[in-house]
């Protein structure tokens, strides 16, 4: 497992050159099925547009693709795909459809509109990033409740929540690399009363 960097929902955005207008769809995606079927969602939903471009980047199988959809090589899908990749994505795939306005933009304008709508996209979509987090429920007595808090607050764990019966049980999670100095800190302060259960690693941001 290694932290990623994607976006957190599906977005659009609208570039206008010289009559041409852009229209950019993003969306994450974990699997390339689920990158095919969005790009064919988008031709769906725009069947009169001239060109429908896109470019996807996935962790699986280190996946890179791009289409120009019949622009001249170069000025459409490898600037979308740099776009992502510029921006560190990956799970995410970005579809450019152009609806032509009558004018010829040249390489260097369908490099800037192809390129600028896809940035605009991961921009609407909000780029966030992934880490690993280590989840645990920490149980521990009343007497120790009050000093081990504090611990957890430093310490960068981010409790969801906590369970008042004959313990106390504080559930949350805190980033990986942090967990263990955590798991020493608590043991030394608590004279090893504190218990630690449901230890697992998860994707969170």
């Amino acid at each position: 497992m290694q932290a990623y960097t994607t976006i957190y929902h599906e977005a659009s955005f609208e570039y206008e050159d010289r009559k041409s207008v852009f229209i950019a769809e993003a969306a994450p995606v974990s699997k390339e099925e689920d990158a095919l079927s969005f790009i064919a969602s988008v031709k769906k939903k725009y069947p009169d547009a001239k060109h429908h471009v896109y470019a996807y980047v996935l962790r699986e199988n280190s996946i890179m693709r791009f289409s120009d959809d019949r622009e001249p090589q170069g000025t459409a899908g490898m600037p979308v795909l740099d776009a992502i990749r510029k921006n560190s994505c990956t799970d995410v795939v970005i579809v450019v459809v152009r609806y032509f306005g009558g004018t010829l933009l040249g390489t260097g304008g369908l490099v800037r509109a192809y390129g600028g709508s896809a940035v605009g996209a991961l921009l609407a979509g909000e780029i966030i990033t992934y880490d690993i987090y280590t989840n645990m429920d920490i149980e521990m007595s009343y007497s120790d409740h009050g000093k081990l808090v504090p611990i957890l607050e430093s310490a960068g764990f981010r409790t969801k929540d906590t369970e008042f019966s004959d313990k106390v049980t504080a559930k949350g999670s805190i980033k990986k690399e942090l967990a263990e100095a955590l798991i020493e800190k608590l043991t030394d302060a608590s004279g090893g009363r504190v218990q630690f259960h449901n230890i697992e690693e998860k994707f969170d941001f």
